[in-house]
């Protein structure tokens, strides 16, 4: 298994954890890519989309939370455009 994928599970394992959090308000989150200058792109999806409070969520909770499970990331960014998952690497 490469660094890549074990640090994918860590991630992806950090964001399942809150994952019945954000789903409680009608929310999700999607994992997309980590870049190599080990940035993590995620997707808010359905009430998260729009929701006034999902700038501090990714910064108080999700970024916080992946950086406890896997502290080699640098950020968490929240990308809305629908191009870029199609260039995810995360099957």
């Amino acid at each position: 298994m490469s660094e890549k994928e074990i640090l994918l599970q860590k991630v992806e394992a950090a964001i399942d954890q809150l994952r019945p959090f954000l789903e409680a308000d009608g929310g999700n989150i999607e994992l997309l890519d980590i870049t190599p200058e080990n940035v993590v792109k995620v997707k808010f999806l359905g009430a998260c989309k729009s929701c006034s409070m999902s700038a501090m969520t990714l910064k108080g909770g999700v970024e916080e939370s992946i950086k406890k499970a896997a502290p080699q990331i640098v950020s968490v960014v929240a990308v809305e455009s629908e191009s870029v998952a199609e260039e995810t690497i995360v099957d």
